[in-house]
């Protein structure tokens, strides 16, 4: 059976997850395009629904396989739920998990974020933290939604490779100094030269325009990266991402 109308009642709830109310209600979020659904694949993401236009039989039979419903749908259809100009051919939901703070925080670098608001820098911080190694992204209250569509998209699968958990940020850094991390923020009144990092290790990265918030920055060692330009400032994204480089490779370098 093939998808003809917009008004398919699963096509309907997948239209409602680029709202935060809707993917709190359902639990679920929305992936679109070939790689994304195979990063979930790969990942062992727990599917919902899936949806793919004609002529895809193989990631047909293996979204089958990962335990989607798989819908056939029209062009119009697929256009009607995704989120980009021009969608490829599937798309999906998948299941949400579970955002609370651990038991036990995994050793390694940490990455902090204190009010990052824009989804594409939050989508873009979480593939760098990927790349670089960190075993997890802790989010504060005032920050995007990472599981929504664009910072899914930005994040380029790793969404689904790095652990993120939701938190009271505060609260956990204290917690998080108190078992030994050293706490290191972006700041631009911190020092050029990068603070000692141990064996663990937690990245603060603030928000766009304000940065870390005064309380969260006097927990931790200030961290300025140099500028050789004229340029006073970075966007968020990037510099995230070279102080990351920056720490990962001292750390890695303790290692040996």
């Amino acid at each position: 059976m093939i998808i003809e109308t917009t008004r398919n009642e699963a096509v309907k709830r997948a239209r409602q997850l680029s709202q935060r109310k809707g993917r709190q209600e359902q639990g679920v979020h929305f992936i679109e395009g070939e790689k994304l659904v195979r990063e979930a694949i790969i990942s062992g993401a727990e599917f919902e629904n899936a949806f793919i236009e004609e002529g895809h039989e193989l990631m047909e039979a293996v979204l089958a396989g990962s335990g989607a419903n798989v819908y056939t749908v029209k062009r119009h259809v697929m256009e009607s739920m995704t989120n980009t100009t021009t969608p490829q051919w599937v798309c999906a939901t998948v299941k949400t998990p579970s955002t609370q703070p651990p038991a036990v925080y995994p050793s390694g670098m940490l990455i902090a974020l204190d009010r990052v608001q824009e989804p594409g820098n939050l989508g873009t911080i979480i593939r760098s933290a990927d790349a670089m190694g960190a075993r997890g992204v802790l989010i504060g209250d005032g920050s995007a939604d990472a599981f929504a569509p664009k910072p899914v998209r930005a994040s380029m699968g790793s969404i689904y490779h790095v652990q993120i958990w939701n938190v009271d940020l505060r609260r956990e850094l204290y917690r998080l100094r108190d078992e030994g991390y050293s706490l290191i923020c972006g700041h631009l009144g911190g020092s050029e030269v990068l603070p000692e990092t141990g064996a663990n290790c937690v990245l603060v990265v603030g928000n766009e325009s304000q940065g870390v918030s005064d309380d969260i920055a006097g927990m931790c060692e200030l961290y300025r990266l140099p500028m050789y330009g004229f340029a006073e400032s970075l966007n968020a994204s990037v510099a995230a991402s070279l102080m990351m480089y920056d720490i990962a490779k001292r750390m890695r370098a303790g290692e040996r």
